[in-house]
């Protein structure tokens, strides 16, 4: 059974979204050993930006995936 594309976005978003959080923490821990000072608001400008990325990214990876296993699954039945 395959997985909807609407399956497929909101697994995307919720990973991105723990994602984010977990991002927006160590840029503010890890920045700053580095010696880049960035304020809260930077830090969600950046994170909005990556997340925009990730999404694509993401739900792109699912779909072709998913894609695969359609065709893996199709082969092997006509096999």
């Amino acid at each position: 059974m395959s997985q909807s594309r609407r399956h497929s976005f909101i697994e995307a978003w919720v990973n991105i979204a723990i994602g984010y959080g977990v991002n927006f923490a160590a840029n503010m821990l890890l920045f700053p050993i580095f010696g880049w000072h960035i304020s809260a608001r930077q830090n969600v400008a950046l994170g909005v930006i990556y997340t925009g990325i990730s999404l694509v990214r993401s739900y792109t990876l699912r779909r072709l995936f998913n894609r695969w296993h359609i065709r893996e699954a199709a082969t092997n039945v006509n096999t």
